[in-house]
C-alpha cells in the first residue's frame, strides 16, 4: 500500500511538472508561441476546409481595437494573447475567442515610433498560467494568463545590456523547461537565459557577443545535444542549453535577418533577403558545423519558410513562392500567382499571406506545383497611417488554431471559421 502511494503521488507530480514545462496547449491545435507549437509555422490541425468559397471562409469576428504593432496572436484554448498599443503604450492583450472582446490588458511600456511601422513585433509566448511578452524596445513581461497581472518584468537593454535592434526588437521569447530564452545582443553575451518564474539571469552566452537582428531562437538536439540556434548580425550559432556554452558558429554576415532558423535532425537552415539567400549547414558533431550548400533559390526577407517532406515553401524576392528542396538546395518549382508574403501549414495546405493588400490563397502542399483552392482578400485594410518608407506592410504571419484562421492588419484582427463541416 506504501508503495503504490508513493508511485501515485510521483505520477502526480511528474504530470505536474509536465504540463508546466514549457509552451504549453489545452489541444495539439493550439498556437501557444511564434509559429506555432514548434516554431515551424506548422500546425497538427486536421479537418479544415480543403478549398473556398470564392467570398472566402465565413467571417466570425474583427477586433479594430489592437493599435499599432505586427505581433501574431498566440492561441491557447479559448483565449488569443496579442501584443499592440494603447494610446502611448505598448500593452499585451488577452482576447476572448468566441468574439474577440478584450478580457484584460498588460502594459509594457511606452510605444515604438519608427519609420518601418510603430508598436511591438514580437509574438507571446504562453507557458501554463503564464505568459510572456516583449516589447519593441526591449522591455520583457511575465503575466498571469487569468488576469494580465505582472508576476516580473526586466529590460533587454538596461537590465541585460543589449542593444535595441533599428528597428526594435522582433524576436519572440523562447520558453523552454524553466528557462526563458531572449536574445539581447551584445557583450555579456547574444543569449540569455532567464528563470521563467523570478526573470533572473541564469546564464549568458558569453562565448557568442553578436548584437542581436530581428531572428528569434529554436530548439535543436542535434547529437542528442540540447542546443538553442539563433542567427544575429554576423553568425549563425548553437548554444548550450544547459549553460550557455557556445558549441559552434558559422560566420555569415546577415543583412536584417527575420526568418526563423529552420532545424531538421543534425541539420541547421537559414535565410535571408536583401540578394544573401539560403545556407544549409550540417552538425558534423555537438560542436561542429559544416556548409552543405550555400544558394539564392531562397532570399526570404520576413514571411519566413516552411520545412515540410525534406522541401521548403516560402517567398524568394527574385524567384517568387518558390519550393525548393532541402537536400541540394535546388528549385522544384516557382510561382509569382501571389504578391510577396507570409506562409503557415495546417491540413495538407499553405496559407500565403499577401503584403501588398491583405489576399490571402490557400495552396495545396504539393513539389509539383501551384495548386491553389482558393483566395480572398480581407474586408478592410488599417486606418492608421502607414510609414512613408513602408506603405504596403501587411507583415503578420498567418495563425490556423481551434478550427479558425487569424489575420492581423495592424489594429485590425479578423477571426474566420476554417474548420470543415462534418459528413
Amino acid at each position: 500500500m506504501r508503495a503504490a502511494t508513493l508511485l501515485s503521488l510521483f505520477l502526480t507530480g511528474a504530470a505536474l511538472l509536465a504540463a508546466d514545462k514549457g509552451p504549453t496547449s489545452t489541444g495539439s491545435v493550439d498556437w501557444p508561441q511564434w509559429r506555432g507549437p514548434q516554431r515551424s509555422g506548422i500546425s497538427k490541425e486536421k479537418g479544415l476546409l480543403k478549398s473556398w468559397p470564392k467570398a472566402g471562409p465565413k467571417l466570425l469576428w474583427t477586433n479594430d481595437k489592437l493599435g499599432m504593432g505586427y505581433s501574431a496572436p498566440a492561441v491557447v484554448g479559448k483565449t488569443l494573447y496579442v501584443l499592440g498599443t494603447d494610446g502611448d503604450k505598448e500593452s499585451l492583450f488577452a482576447l476572448g475567442d468566441k468574439d474577440g472582446k478584450r478580457l484584460w490588458k498588460a502594459e509594457i511600456g511606452a510605444a515604438w515610433e519608427n519609420d518601418r511601422g510603430d508598436g511591438p513585433r514580437c509574438t507571446p509566448s504562453v507557458a501554463g498560467e503564464h505568459v510572456y511578452a516583449l516589447g519593441s524596445q526591449g522591455t520583457l513581461i511575465c503575466a498571469l494568463t487569468k488576469s494580465g497581472k505582472v508576476v516580473w518584468q526586466t529590460n533587454l537593454k538596461k537590465d541585460l545590456g543589449g542593444s535595441v535592434p533599428n528597428w526594435g526588437y522582433a524576436g519572440s521569447p523562447l520558453v523552454d523547461g524553466d528557462k526563458v530564452i531572449v536574445t539581447p545582443g551584445g557583450e555579456r553575451g547574444t543569449l540569455a537565459a532567464l528563470d521563467r518564474k523570478t526573470g533572473k539571469p541564469l546564464w549568458r552566452s558569453t562565448g557568442w557577443k553578436d548584437s542581436a537582428d530581428y531572428a528569434s531562437v529554436v530548439i535543436s538536439t542535434a547529437h542528442k545535444k540540447r542546443q538553442y540556434v539563433q542567427m544575429a548580425t554576423d553568425s549563425v550559432a548553437g548554444i548550450d542549453a544547459a549553460n550557455g556554452k557556445l558549441l559552434w558558429r558559422y560566420e555569415r554576415r546577415q543583412h536584417f535577418t527575420v526568418p526563423t532558423p529552420i532545424v531538421s535532425g543534425n541539420n541547421v537552415y537559414v535565410t535571408s533577403g536583401y540578394s544573401i539567400g539560403s545556407t544549409l549547414l550540417e552538425l558534423t558533431t555537438v560542436d561542429k558545423v559544416k556548409e552543405v550548400y550555400s544558394s539564392r533559390v531562397m532570399q526570404n526577407h520576413h514571411g519566413g519558410v516552411v520545412l515540410l517532406d525534406k522541401h521548403l515553401y516560402g517567398y524568394c524576392d527574385n524567384n517568387g513562392w518558390t519550393c525548393q528542396k532541402l537536400d541540394d538546395g535546388k528549385v522544384a518549382w516557382k510561382s509569382n500567382k501571389l504578391g510577396k508574403g507570409s506562409i503557415a501549414y495546417a491540413d495538407g495546405h499553405f496559407y500565403c499571406f499577401a503584403e501588398e493588400d491583405g489576399t490571402i490563397a490557400l495552396i495545396e502542399a504539393s513539389t509539383a506545383g501551384w495548386k491553389e483552392k482558393g483566395r480572398f482578400t480581407i474586408p478592410a485594410q488599417s486606418k492608421l497611417e502607414r510609414p512613408s518608407l513602408s506603405p504596403s506592410n501587411v507583415w503578420t504571419h498567418p495563425v490556423v488554431a481551434n478550427g479558425r484562421l487569424y489575420l492581423r492588419d495592424q489594429e485590425c484582427l479578423f477571426c474566420y471559421d476554417v474548420k470543415a463541416a462534418k459528413p
